[in-house]
């Protein structure tokens, strides 16, 4: 038989890897997302409401060529404030799903504009910390395992990442994983 050399790493790393292929339930599932704040009925109105504003100071300009000349400047800003809160809500899609079984904890970045990242260890020796005030954000929230650090949840807010810490820590407590106290 003949050996295929290819120059491209392989998809799939094995059937240790392959979490389509799992049947067992995890013991836990976490799926983070960030926070949305604004929901798109809300933009809309938001848009309504800034355009009407936007068009006050037009009525005098009623009947004459110079409302047309304007108008479309009054439009410019609308139309940049939907792009940027649009551009947000791709943002927004951002999501982190972790699972813990016994002998795997895997953590899958499912990112806006780029691959999905996939980070996997075995839960024993997977360490979790949470940095109180040494992180790029309050209550940084990391998992070391395989000989890479991880973050957790940076998009979430402090209290939001010490609640994951808690309930990843308890879980990992049961397995016999490695955490550092709550802060």
């Amino acid at each position: 038989m003949a050996l295929r050399h290819t120059k491209k790493a392989p998809k799939n790393f094995g059937a240790f890897f392959d979490l389509t292929n799992r049947h067992d339930k995890p013991l836990l599932k976490m799926t983070l997302r960030p926070n949305r704040s604004l929901p798109r009925q809300g933009l809309a109105w938001l848009l309504l409401i800034l355009w009407g504003f936007l068009l006050l100071p037009l009525l005098v300009l009623l009947g004459g060529p110079a409302l047309w000349v304007m108008l479309p400047f009054s439009l410019l800003p609308v139309v940049a404030i939907w792009y940027f809160i649009e551009r947000s809500y791709k943002d927004g899609t951002l999501r982190e799903e972790l699972r813990l079984w016994p002998d795997l904890i895997a953590v899958e970045r499912h990112n806006p504009r780029a691959e999905p990242q996939f980070w996997y260890a075995n839960p024993y020796w997977t360490r979790l910390n949470i940095l109180a005030g040494d992180g790029p954000v309050e209550d940084y929230v990391t998992l070391t395992g395989n000989d890479r650090t991880i973050e957790l949840g940076a998009f979430l807010s402090p209290q939001q990442r010490v609640e994951a810490h808690a309930s990843l820590s308890r879980s990992l407590g049961n397995l016999g994983g490695f955490t550092s106290p709550n802060r």
